[in-house]
């Protein structure tokens, strides 16, 4: 059998690109070499290219996703992307793909926009019975005063941009002093921007795919930053303790992985999903959904994959195969 010629896609043009990078550099590693062949695709605003080993870099014909490489005109079977950010995970990148024809890893247009904005995906999903925190949302121009937005969240609260992930330009706002500092930073990140109360309780998250054959609900993971929160450092500086499985009863457990697989469900996701949810005094509160999670080594979804006794390769393979 003819290998698959698989793009790992990667790059974007948000502040997460270099956690693009790593996630590319995990795929890489885990997907199964003997099976598929493999190439590092950037996309950036200034260019495509295919990244071969020496800086080398081959520009990517846009019309149909190919490259020449020593003579070669080569197109690929399949897509995974790993974009964090703009426009891997808003949906661009996959109406792209769908028009011409090429199949892909993660959810489609309508699913990734709608995950990429937490503001529209959590109002969405509250009107399922899915619990979130009391939010309201700032478009650029707009502007809310202290004592009105204290009013409505209390304090403390977060700040952040609706769009966007790894916690850049996210607040934990304590001092009504420091409300309004907080929305600037958040607007320098994106056009639009969410306050959230504060909910006090133990973050989780929680892996799932699915395909035609199999539904996995992957263990859950408990999050226990360091910092105030789990922000930048936190994720990619190892100042957190993930616990895998997470410390918590079984029927709270398998109560998020039935709210995670109601939510993919919902929204009409593909691949691998994690949802992160707070667990308070009244229950389990989402916090957002991510179409597509990080994938380094260390990332949740792979420590997740590990625990449940699977390889990330298979899972590749599982995802890869079902397009097919």
């Amino acid at each position: 059998m003819d290998q698959r010629k698989i793009a790992i896609v990667c790059g974007g043009d948000s502040s997460e690109m270099e956690v693009s990078f790593k996630s590319a550099e995990g795929l890489n590693s885990f997907i199964d070499k003997t099976r598929y062949q493999v190439w590092m695709v950037v996309i950036r605003k200034e260019g495509w290219y295919v990244s071969l080993p020496g800086d080398k870099q081959i520009p990517v014909d846009k019309n149909d996703f190919s490259f020449v490489q020593d003579g070669q005109h080569i197109r690929f079977d399949y897509a995974w992307i790993t974009i964090h950010g703009t426009p891997g995970e808003n949906g661009r990148l996959q109406g792209y793909f769908d028009m011409i024809g090429l199949p892909y890893n993660c959810c489609g247009v309508l699913a990734a926009a709608m995950t990429f904005n937490k503001f529209t995906c959590n109002q969405y999903l509250k009107g399922f019975g899915v619990k979130v925190a009391e939010s309201l949302m700032l478009r650029k121009g707009q502007t809310i005063t202290t004592k009105q937005l204290v009013e409505a969240l209390g304090l403390p609260c977060f700040i952040k941009p609706n769009v966007g992930g790894s916690s850049f330009g996210t607040t934990k706002v304590k001092n009504e002093a420091d409300v309004q500092p907080a929305i600037e930073r958040a607007f320098a990140e994106g056009p639009e921007v969410i306050a959230e109360s504060f909910l006090k309780g133990t973050e989780v998250t929680c892996g799932c795919y699915k395909t035609q054959k199999v539904t996995r609900l992957l263990p859950v993971t408990e999050v226990v930053s360091q910092n105030e929160f789990f922000d930048y450092d936190a994720k990619y500086k190892g100042q957190v303790s993930e616990i895998t499985p997470a410390r918590i009863p079984d029927k709270l457990r398998d109560n998020i992985q039935q709210v995670t697989s109601m939510i993919y469900d919902i929204m009409g996701c593909k691949g691998i999903i994690r949802a992160d949810f707070i667990i308070t005094e009244t229950g389990i509160n989402l916090l957002e959904v991510n179409t597509t999670p990080g994938m380094t080594a260390t990332s949740f979804i792979p420590q997740q994959v590990a625990t449940a006794g699977l390889s990330m390769g298979d899972v590749m393979q599982e995802i890869i195969e079902d397009s097919f």
